[in-house]
């Protein structure tokens, strides 16, 4: 098989027909190659694909490369069968295929001819040409597309922000449950027919916040999402015009900012330090709407007061302004009983409650759940069905049997203790091998904690070292918009069994030392003692 001649579409090797031959093969006017690209019809009769696809793949390519101009006639079936040494009814197939496509046009009696195609309007991949100045975005599609992010890598479980041990998830009771679903299902389960939530699982969300987060709510105020993120984005669309004020946790979860940001909003700092939640509002805002993570803050781990508590929904009544309460890791706290949701509190209809099932059980499942207010409920089906944005029904309905029958109230026990002696753990090989460079910070719930770097360190290119060597963590800095940012790192320590825990310090150690040389020392042998 030969390379495709680039000379064969040059004006020099084609001529034009003056008359009509006498076969009828050409008309007059028409361009032929005087040197048909023959070699550039690579076929492989040992290949999978048939020859007349070959072919027609082949021929294709020389039209929209432009080897094959305008008005170029292709040869007879005759001749190309002969000169291909394959079956005529080969080659009229990758030709019938050329013509129904509008690569050429055919008439009975002559040969095919080249149509005048749009070349440039093919894609750089089929022309090989550099691609065109992309059109410019809007600017919402610009600012969805600047905001930070971390997904981390797939295989590099350890140390990643808020990933669950899905190793310990009972997936063979999961299964069991699906199967079950799957067998006995109506077809109320294949459709889009409840569009806020399957029934069943409205009603399990419902009970399980009543009992274990203090939610006061109906399964009528239950609206199922694809994830607590789905839920911020339409929420955030939903009640914030362009330019409206939110306040806006600082440092913050940067996924919130981001789908506030996208739809316009104006983000004013609500400051969190070792004091708690700074509830000065500047005079000048006129705040829309509050983001909150009370129960467990995204990312420092503080948990608000009751008087801090009670003063938001104050504020939230005075100006008339929404709560959106994002329960953060709120089922997982190490010391006495978890804090009930600041939602209970709310007697003025103004808090909106945002939970997932990420952490509970694994994050690929994607369900999440919002509890809107009454004030809410009209219209919020129209609404979803606008977004598309509602989870697979069979995997609701499995859900609501894996709540209803006590499994997920089980597996959440177990896996607060597995995590607390995980988390102890985890604390002493950091305070024994990484403290010259990183100082954990206090807190006693959620399933990662902040590891405050020394000076002169940056957590981006902590971060990024330390995923090139296959260790996920992600940079403290991106949590902040305003002001100067503190460097440090989210650090996850549920989803580590010890080998992945000891692997991942190991590796933050060595990146500590290349990027501060001459700073620390130490061995995991110490975390081991």
């Amino acid at each position: 098989m030969v390379p495709v001649d680039d000379r064969a579409g040059s004006p020099h090797h084609r001529r034009r027909l003056e008359a009509v031959p006498a076969d009828g093969s050409g008309t007059v006017g028409e361009i032929v190659p005087e040197s048909f690209p023959l070699e550039a019809l690579m076929l492989d009769r040992a290949a999978a694909t048939p020859l007349h696809r070959q072919l027609y793949a082949a021929l294709r390519s020389l039209i929209e490369q432009g080897v094959l101009v305008a008005g170029s006639a292709l040869p007879s079936t005759r001749t190309l069968a002969a000169d291909l040494a394959i079956a005529r009814n080969t080659v009229t197939a990758a030709y019938d295929q050329l013509g129904t496509e509008g690569y050429v046009a055919t008439r009975v009696g002559a040969r095919p001819v080249v149509v005048d195609l749009p070349i440039s309007a093919l894609s750089p991949a089929e022309t090989g040409a550099p691609p065109p100045p992309a059109r410019a975005l809007s600017r919402r599609g610009a600012l969805m597309m600047s905001q930070p992010a971390h997904h981390g890598t797939p295989g590099q479980h350890a140390l990643h922000p808020g990933m669950p041990d899905a190793a310990s998830f009972p997936f063979a009771t999961w299964g069991k449950l699906i199967a079950r679903r799957a067998r006995f299902a109506r077809t109320s389960l294949f459709g889009t027919y409840h569009v806020t939530g399957h029934p069943d699982l409205r009603q399990a969300i419902a009970a399980y916040l009543k009992t274990a987060r203090g939610v006061r709510c109906t399964p009528e105020q239950i609206v199922v999402t694809t994830g607590a993120q789905a839920a911020l984005d339409l929420l955030a669309r939903l009640l914030v015009d362009p330019g409206e004020d939110v306040w806006m946790e600082e440092p913050g979860y940067y996924g919130a900012q981001a789908a506030f940001t996208a739809a316009g909003a104006r983000l004013v700092p609500l400051g969190v330090d070792a004091d708690g939640w700074q509830l000065d509002l500047p005079r000048r805002a006129d705040v829309r709407l509050a983001y909150v993570t009370p129960s467990c803050h995204h990312p420092l781990g503080a948990t608000m007061r009751m008087e801090q508590r009670l003063r938001l929904l104050e504020i939230a009544e005075a100006r008339e302004a929404w709560i959106v309460e994002d329960d953060f890791d709120g089922e997982y706290r190490f010391q006495g009983q978890p804090i009930p949701a600041m939602q209970g509190l709310d007697r003025s209809g103004r808090v909106i409650y945002v939970g997932t099932f990420a952490k509970i059980l694994f994050p690929a499942l994607r369900l999440g759940f919002m509890v809107l207010p009454p004030a809410l409920h009209e219209g919020i089906a129209r609404a979803i069905s606008i977004t598309g944005q509602f989870a697979p029904l069979i995997l609701q309905a499995a859900l609501a049997d894996f709540i209803a029958e006590g499994h997920m109230a089980r597996h959440l026990r177990r896996m607060r203790r597995i995590y607390a002696a995980r988390r102890q753990e985890f604390r002493l090989a950091c305070a024994a091998e990484l403290a010259d460079w990183m100082t954990l910070m206090a807190g006693d719930s959620g399933i990662q904690m902040v590891g405050l770097l020394a000076e002169g360190l940056e957590d981006r290119a902590v971060a990024a070292a330390a995923q090139a060597r296959g260790v996920n963590v992600s940079p403290l800095s991106i949590q902040y918009r305003h002001g100067t940012p503190r460097q440090g790192l989210l650090l996850g320590y549920a989803g580590a069994d010890e080998a992945a825990m000891c692997r991942g310090i190991a590796v933050l150690r060595d990146v500590f030392r290349a990027l501060s040389p001459g700073r620390g020392g130490g061995g995991l042998s110490r975390a081991r003692a």
